[in-house]
């Protein structure tokens, strides 16, 4: 069982920067492989940056690489998304998910948290 929370979010300017946090209550937390997803008003869910367990490999959606860092500090139980040059399209609620590294599902969920951007 898995309980992730996000946090960090908030009202940034364009070309401005913010690190999102998501910590989970578990003493497992190195074993899954954690997600970032967003979701913008009217628009689907898309995953955004993704991490493996010991943080030796990311994967990032081409709308924010060279801009969004993901990584993970297993010894605090947090992975963190780093982003810069923040755009209005980056405008949505940033949710972190874990799954098993072996599967493709993600069976936990975190409430997310908003990030607006203004122009």
């Amino acid at each position: 069982q898995v309980q992730l929370v996000e946090s960090g979010g908030g009202l940034e300017q364009a070309g401005g920067s913010l690190r999102l946090s998501c910590t989970a209550s578990t003493r497992a937390f190195s074993i899954y492989y954690i997600g970032w997803f967003r979701q913008a008003p009217g628009k689907e869910r898309e995953f955004v940056a993704g991490i493996t367990r010991s943080g030796g490999s990311t994967t990032y959606a081409d709308s924010v690489r060279g801009r969004f860092t993901v990584s993970r500090d297993n010894a605090k139980n947090t992975v963190y998304l780093q982003m810069n040059s923040l755009t209005p399209e980056d405008t949505a609620l940033y949710t972190c998910a874990a799954r098993f590294s072996s599967q493709n599902d993600y069976p936990y969920w975190g409430q997310g948290t908003q990030v607006t951007v203004s122009s």
